[in-house]
C-alpha cells in the first residue's frame, strides 16, 4: 500500500428492515451516506437508514473483496453473530489471505 493510499474496509450493516448488508469501501461513513441517499446498491435502496453493526479494515482491495464474498455467504445466524460481537471474522480473514497466496503461486 502507498503511503498515502487509504486502506479498504469491510462493513457490515444493518438496514431499518432488519436485514443485514456487507459492502467494502475506503471510506465506510460516506459509503453509508451514499446508501442512505438511495445512490448506494440496489439492495439498501428504501431499506435505510443503515447503521454499520462490524468493520474490519484491510490494506489490499483483493482480500477485502475475498472476505466480503465469505461473509456475503455466511448464514443469517452467523451475521447475526458477527454483528453482536460474539464471533470473529478471524477464521474468514485467514482463508482470504490463504487464498490470495495460492492465486499469488499460481
Amino acid at each position: 500500500m502507498s503511503a498515502g493510499a487509504a486502506p479498504w474496509s469491510v462493513y457490515l450493516a444493518r438496514c431499518a428492515d432488519g436485514t443485514l448488508y456487507c459492502g467494502i469501501a475506503r471510506d465506510v461513513a460516506a459509503r453509508i451516506a451514499a446508501h442512505d441517499a438511495g445512490r448506494g446498491a440496489r439492495y439498501t435502496r428504501g431499506r435505510g437508514p443503515l447503521v454499520v453493526v462490524a468493520t474490519r479494515r484491510f490494506r489490499a482491495k483483493g482480500t477485502a473483496l475475498r472476505v466480503e464474498a465469505a461473509v456475503k455467504r455466511l448464514p443469517r445466524a452467523t451475521k447475526l453473530a458477527l454483528a453482536s460481537g460474539a464471533a470473529s471474522l478471524e477464521p474468514i480473514v485467514r482463508r482470504a489471505r490463504a487464498a490470495a497466496a495460492r492465486a499469488r503461486r499460481a
